[in-house]
């Protein structure tokens, strides 16, 4: 019987890690077992090991089926995976499926609501988690799917997502009245990628990021104007929007400190520094949320057919922005995810690792 691996992290420390090997798992009735293929690893993925607790990451695959401590955790990560088996009515082995994956070489889910699109697992232990994040989307039945494009989906379309439903909860609330929109860590792909969709619809986009990274952030055109951390003070004062990817507490004392009355909302989006910021936010934005109400406003296919048609004006760009670095196997991934954890991924790389 083929060896099945799992690659997990230490919560308490991240930069910890553990690969372990073992059989792969039986079937029960109402269960399909999903080849991990191909995979992505960014900042995101970072953020998902440090909000784990408190935004219960660490529970969508548990470590204990697999032979590891409560202590361990497996970082959710975005890409493809193959079925392999099935008990289910209409999934088939062979069909390729794009989702939320473990660390690992193969998981196990519970196929319900079973359709041309896909299916989402109703696992007991996924059944109080955020929706999204549990549903497989059939590359057939896919709208934003490209053959040529995987690697892209893989990287962004996470990122996308939650950058499409920042965009759209902004321009949903005429951008809360202000006339600027600050972005931190400027440079990151969700940053630029919010950036994309809001640019020329009303604000003005001032994007923040380190001395090193101006120049590739000026590069991308998404943004009105871009400066360094430093030189917030420089930046007029007019009714601000603080969209805060990077969580990096001395940025967000020197916004609040230079505009003053003039912040208009100071929001949580993202913690690129490893900071968890939610707490010394005004907010906290959560995609799920913004989803929810869009479902609701423009029904499931609304929704599909309005995020397809953004994902593929900004995939015919972003080849431009990227290099896409691929790796093999679970000791690429492990080479990725420490490269990402210490930062040491320049923003124009984009790393996916095929297991």
């Amino acid at each position: 019987m083929p060896a099945a691996w799992t690659f997990a992290v230490a919560r308490d420390d991240l930069a910890q890690t553990t690969l372990v090997e073992g059989p792969l798992p039986d079937l029960a009735d109402g269960e399909a077992l999903l080849r991990v293929d191909r995979v992505g690893m960014t900042a995101n993925n970072v953020t998902y090991a440090v909000l784990g607790e408190s935004m219960r990451y660490w529970e969508f695959f548990p470590p204990s089926p697999r032979g590891l401590p409560a202590e361990q955790g497996l970082v959710p990560l975005w890409g493809f995976a193959e079925v392999a088996a099935s008990t289910v009515q209409g999934v088939e082995a062979g069909q390729r499926v794009y989702g939320y994956l473990p660390p690992a070489s193969h998981v196990v889910v519970r196929p319900v609501r079973v359709d041309h699109t896909g299916f989402r697992d109703g696992a007991p232990h996924r059944a109080e988690l955020p929706t999204p994040y549990n549903a497989y989307r059939l590359t057939t039945g896919d709208a934003a799917y490209r053959a040529g494009q995987e690697d892209l989906l893989i990287l962004f379309r996470p990122l996308f997502f939650t950058s499409f439903m920042l965009a759209d909860q902004f321009l949903d609330n005429s951008c809360y009245g202000a006339s600027q929109l600050l972005l931190s860590s400027a440079s990151s792909k969700t940053a630029y990628a919010a950036a994309f969709e809001l640019h020329g619809r009303g604000p003005r986009l001032i994007g923040l990021t380190s001395p090193g990274n101006v120049a590739f952030t000026e590069s991308l055109g998404c943004y009105d104007q871009v400066v360094p951390y430093d030189a917030v003070t420089t930046l007029d004062v007019a009714p601000t929007a603080y969209l805060d990817l990077s969580g990096a507490a001395a940025t967000r004392a020197a916004v609040r400190e230079h505009f003053g009355a003039h912040l208009v909302r100071d929001v949580a989006v993202g913690l690129t520094n490893q900071v968890p910021n939610a707490e010394a936010a005004g907010e906290v934005f959560f995609a799920p949320t913004q989803m929810r109400k869009r479902t609701t406003d423009w029904g499931r296919d609304g929704l599909d057919a309005r995020f397809s048609e953004a994902w593929h004006r900004f995939a015919a760009v972003v080849t431009a922005w990227v290099d896409i670095e691929a790796g093999t196997g679970p000791a690429a991934l492990r080479d990725a995810w420490l490269d990402v954890l210490a930062g040491r991924t320049a923003p124009r790389t984009g790393r996916v690792v095929q297991l």
